[in-house]
C-alpha cells in the first residue's frame, strides 16, 4: 500500500487454491462439519454439483486479498460480502483457484472531529472461480497508514 493512492488503483491480484484437505482443516477448525463440505454423495443428494467449500472460508481467503495489501491485518476495519455462486472443490491434489483482484472504490479523509482516525479506502473485491464470481458486493474498508 502507497502513500499516494488513488481512487481507481488495483490491487496486486492473489490466486489461492481451495482443496479438499483445506476444507477438511476449516471443517475441523470451525466447527461446521456439514457433510455437503466432505461429501459427494451428500452434496448430490441436495442438488449441488459437488462438494462446496464453506461460504465462511471463501469470503476469508477473499480478505487475504486486502489483508496481503495493507500488511496489516488490524488496518481492515469493515468487510462484508454476498455469496453468490459456491465455489465447488473436486476430489483431487489441486482443487480449484480462486481468482481475486480488488479496486480502491473511495478513500475518506479523517473525520475533523477526530483527525487521529485517519483516511479510509473502501475496495471492492472480485472473488470468481473459472471466470464467474463467486461473491457478490465484497467490500472492505481500510484505515490507511497516516
Amino acid at each position: 500500500m502507497t502513500d499516494a493512492l488513488a481512487v481507481g488503483d488495483a490491487l496486486p491480484p492473489l490466486s489461492l487454491q481451495v482443496t479438499r484437505a483445506g476444507l477438511v482443516r476449516y471443517a475441523a477448525a470451525s466447527g461446521d462439519l456439514n457433510p455437503i463440505h466432505w461429501s459427494d454423495r451428500v452434496a448430490g443428494s441436495v442438488g449441488l454439483p459437488g462438494v462446496i467449500a464453506h461460504g465462511m472460508l471463501t469470503m476469508a481467503l477473499a480478505g487475504r486479498l486486502v489483508t496481503s495489501w495493507t500488511g496489516d491485518p488490524s488496518a481492515v476495519v469493515g468487510y462484508g460480502a454476498r455469496f453468490t455462486r459456491p465455489v465447488v472443490v473436486p476430489d483431487d491434489d489441486e482443487g480449484v483457484a480462486l481468482e481475486l483482484t480488488g479496486t480502491v472504490k473511495g478513500i475518506d479523509d479523517a473525520p475533523a472531529d477526530d483527525p487521529a482516525a485517519g483516511r479510509v479506502a473502501t475496495v471492492l473485491i472480485t472473488a470468481s472461480v473459472d471466470g464467474k464470481t463467486v461473491l457478490g458486493r465484497a467490500t472492505a474498508r481500510v484505515r490507511l497508514p497516516a
